[in-house]
């Protein structure tokens, strides 16, 4: 399969011929949420065309970053889903979202935002060190989104949906549409938002995934 071809004898060159095209990386990110049917990924990357979809999933199995799954019962069809070596890169991804946050403010007209893209931020900006001691679980709730956070000394489980047992602390948050991750973390701040449970889990919430800062 043709591929953008930079010419040099470098990994960084080398990762940008294989996942450097418009879109791919996002790909991956809503991948490394979960996998995903074809017109899931529709829904979720809004404003790609059909064809450049198709390609860079093509572009993405020929790489070995993604593969394809038949859907368990009693779902049909096929699904999406990142091979280890897919799963490699969310560091990478990670380290990339921490920087790209240093230079947001609020949204731009048109922006979207994504059930991926919140579960992405929060794990990204996840503090495994400030949370080293930690069990806990939240339970995320707003218009068109519930997702669960579950820390186990140190090490986070994060996905779409209700928590898999009962949540320590339920964080509510109603505002006209999805939040962002920085609007969510901003109204938890400002207690902009409803409680249920262990209400000194907020604060806890707030240091192991705080939004990042300039240096």
């Amino acid at each position: 399969m043709k591929r953008r071809d930079y010419g040099q004898y470098c990994g960084l060159a080398r990762a940008l011929e294989l996942i450097g095209e418009r879109w791919a990386l996002l790909i991956v990110r809503n991948l490394a949420v979960r996998p995903h049917r074809y017109t899931d990924l529709l829904d979720g990357l809004p404003g790609i065309p059909t064809n450049v979809l198709s390609t860079r999933l093509k572009e993405l199995e020929h790489s070995g970053t993604i593969e394809r799954r038949i859907a368990p019962a009693p779902q049909r069809g096929v699904l999406y889903a990142l091979t280890p070596l897919g799963h490699e890169l969310e560091p990478a991804i990670f380290a990339l979202g921490r920087w790209g946050a240093l230079h947001m403010d609020e949204p731009r007209p048109g922006e979207i935002v994504t059930s991926e893209s919140v579960i992405m931020n929060l794990r990204g900006v996840f503090d495994a060190e400030a949370a080293a001691a930690l069990s806990a679980c939240w339970e995320i709730r707003a218009p068109d989104l519930v997702l669960h956070l579950v820390v186990t000394d140190g090490k986070l489980e994060a996905g779409v949906g209700p928590a898999p047992a009962e949540p320590d602390l339920v964080i509510t948050f109603q505002p006209d549409e999805l939040p962002s991750y920085r609007e969510l973390m901003q109204a938890a701040k400002c207690g902009l938002v409803e409680l249920s449970g262990r209400r000194e889990l907020l604060d806890t919430f707030l240091r192991v995934f705080a939004i990042p800062q300039p240096v």
